[in-house]
C-alpha cells in the first residue's frame, strides 16, 4: 500500500521481472522455479506467478516430467517479427541507396503502426546539405506521404476509424477534412504513389510508394523527401516514377511478383 492507502502500482516492476526471467531462460536454458528465483534474487512465489502468466501467453513452456521451464513458441513469433523488420531493411537498403544517389534527396523506408508510421531505415542523397535522422521516429498517417500510402490500402473500415478520430493540424496545409483526404487516397490507389507538401512540416515535401509482401499486402512505404522548392509540381512526376520503381523492386526482392 502507498502512504495514501492506495495499492502500489507494481505493473512496471512485474514487467521488468518477467523480462529478467525470459533473459535468464535464454542464457541458462531450461530451469526450475527455485533455480530462477535464486539466480534473480526473487521469491519463488513471485517467479511461479510470473511464469504462469508467461506460460498462458505461450512465451514459456514447462516440461511436465521435470518441472523445468524453457522459452516457448511465443518468443519465436516475437523474434520472427523483429527479424522481418530487420530483413526488410536489409533487402531494401541497396535499392534505397541507389534511389537516394539518383535523386539527391533523403530516402526513407517506413512501416505502419496503429495511427502512425515509423521510419526503419534512411539513406541520404548528395543534394541534402543537412537532414534529420528519421530512423525510429513516429509520424502521423494523414500528414505524411508514407502514411497516405498505408491509409489508401487499409480496409475501408480501418481507414474510416482513423479519419473518424479527428485529424490533427500540423501546418496550415495539413488536410484534416476526412472527405477531402478520402478523395486523395483514391488518387493514391489509382496512381500508385502519394505526395505531401508542407503538410507535416513547413518547407518539407515528399513522395511515397508502397512496398508489398509476397501475398500483395502493403507492408512498408519507400519515400523521397526534400525541401518543397525541389520536391514540387515540376519535379514530382519524375520522382514518383523512380519511387514507384523502387517500391516495386523492393517488393520483388521480398518475393512479390505482380501478375498482369
Amino acid at each position: 500500500m502507498t502512504g495514501n492507502g492506495r495499492p502500489r502500482d507494481t505493473s512496471v516492476q512485474s514487467v521488468d521481472r518477467a523480462v529478467s526471467i525470459l533473459q535468464s531462460l535464454s542464457r541458462r536454458g531450461p530451469s526450475g522455479v527455485t533455480e530462477i528465483a535464486e539466480t534473480l534474487g526473487l521469491h519463488k512465489a513471485t517467479v511461479f506467478r510470473l511464469l504462469a502468466t508467461l506460460e498462458s501467453r505461450g512465451h514459456v513452456e514447462q516440461d511436465a516430467e521435470r518441472g523445468r521451464y524453457r522459452l516457448g513458441f511465443g518468443m519465436v513469433e516475437l523474434a520472427a517479427g523483429a527479424g522481418r523488420q530487420s530483413d526488410l531493411s536489409l533487402l531494401s537498403r541497396p535499392v534505397c541507396r541507389e534511389l537516394a544517389a539518383a535523386v539527391g534527396e533523403t530516402v526513407n523506408l517506413a512501416i505502419h503502426d496503429g495511427i502512425e508510421v515509423i521510419t526503419i531505415d534512411q539513406e541520404i542523397g548528395g543534394a541534402t546539405i543537412a537532414s534529420i535522422d528519421w530512423v525510429g521516429k513516429r509520424s502521423p498517417l494523414h500528414a505524411t506521404a508514407a502514411g497516405k500510402v498505408f491509409l489508401a490500402h487499409l480496409p475501408e473500415k480501418e481507414t474510416d476509424e482513423v479519419l473518424g478520430r479527428g485529424l490533427a493540424r500540423y501546418t496550415p496545409h495539413t488536410i484534416v477534412e476526412p472527405a477531402l483526404l478520402k478523395e486523395q487516397l483514391a488518387t493514391v490507389r489509382e496512381r500508385g504513389y502519394a505526395t505531401t507538401s508542407e503538410e507535416h512540416e513547413i518547407g518539407l515535401a515528399a513522395v511515397a510508394a508502397p512496398v508489398r509482401s509476397p501475398d500483395g499486402r502493403v507492408v512498408a512505404a519507400v519515400t523521397v523527401s526534400g525541401p518543397a522548392f525541389r520536391v514540387n509540381d515540376d519535379t514530382v512526376p519524375a520522382l514518383a516514377e523512380r519511387v514507384r520503381e523502387a517500391g516495386a523492386r523492393i517488393s520483388w526482392r521480398q518475393g512479390h511478383h505482380k501478375h498482369d
